[in-house]
């Protein structure tokens, strides 16, 4: 990882007087994605507008997919559908991962729920394996009925989540300041899954999932990437785009808008805030939950 650390700032330098990575062809899930595990249980479904990845979970296997890119910084897009009816147990899964024992990772986890009680939105942040660092909302439509679009932008200055292009959750990058970890120095793939979690996913663990309905399924289409991909032989980032705006990604933060946005997701959605958790760290919570520009600490909404 010495070589990752010392090529950051050349790969930033790249990224700021180059052009940024276009958005990839979202009809060609295939040519960006691999089936990494639950082979039978994982499908490519081409139709006449678009191609979608379909994953499924009965009692014998879950399944996954992941990106043959590797990326270090960007913004990322996938519209999904999950789980419709009774998905109680059940776990959807969007996220960043790196390699290796002490690795970096940014979730979207969907929890499923019984019929007719919403899903909830599980976000964590992992730096070197460890995370602790969950906030969890409801969302504001039903969506298993049609596809919604889930967005993580990384970048120096910060992570935000948006749902539909709502920000619900920023995590700034304090690491040079207050020495808190920030995921910045390994590149990332993209992955999808769905699994079998109903130890924990459901009213932790109460609530058991109905296998008599199986298998479920959910949906993933129009990936689309502007972001940097990583060579590993190269130690740099690569583009195959020649488009003459510099990518917004790689300075964007949430803005006044958007933080007033997030707010009222916050007030309105958000069921759970580890930076409110006093139970949980009796000792004193997280240190960047007592930054006071960290939009962690802000909203004590736990319910």
């Amino acid at each position: 990882m010495h070589s990752l650390y010392s090529h950051t700032k050349i790969v930033l330098f790249s990224l700021l007087f180059s052009s940024y990575m276009s958005a990839f062809d979202a009809a060609n899930m295939d040519q960006n994605f691999e089936i990494t595990w639950g082979n039978s249980h994982a499908h490519m479904i081409n139709n006449n507008i678009d191609q979608v990845i379909s994953l499924s979970l009965d009692k014998a296997s879950g399944s996954s997919f992941g990106s043959k890119n590797q990326y270090l910084f960007g913004k990322v897009d996938m519209q999904l559908k999950l789980v419709h009816g009774n998905s109680a147990g059940t776990v959807t899964s969007y996220y960043l991962h790196s390699e290796g024992l002490t690795w970096d990772e940014i979730d979207f986890e969907f929890l499923g729920n019984v019929s007719g009680d919403p899903y909830v939105v599980h976000n964590n942040i992992y730096t070197q394996g460890k995370g602790n660092r969950e906030q969890q909302f409801y969302l504001w439509f039903d969506p298993t009925t049609n596809f919604h679009n889930y967005s993580i932008l990384w970048n120096p200055q910060c992570i935000i989540f948006f749902v539909d292009g709502i920000p619900i959750r920023e995590f700034k990058n304090h690491e040079s300041t207050s020495g808190i970890s920030f995921p910045s120095k390994k590149p990332m793939r993209v992955y999808g899954s769905i699994w079998d979690a109903e130890d924990w996913a459901t009213k932790g663990g109460l609530v058991k999932t109905n296998w008599t309905e199986a298998p479920f399924t959910a949906s993933f289409k129009n990936f689309n990437a502007n972001a940097c991909v990583w060579s590993y032989a190269a130690s740099s980032c690569t583009s195959n785009s020649s488009s003459s705006s510099v990518g917004e990604w790689i300075t964007q933060g949430l803005g006044a808008i958007g933080e007033e946005k997030m707010k009222w997701v916050h007030r309105n959605y958000m069921i759970y805030n580890y930076c409110t958790d006093m139970k949980r760290f009796p000792n004193g919570l997280p240190p960047e939950c007592t930054i006071s520009v960290t939009k962690e600490s802000k909203f004590n909404t736990n319910k």
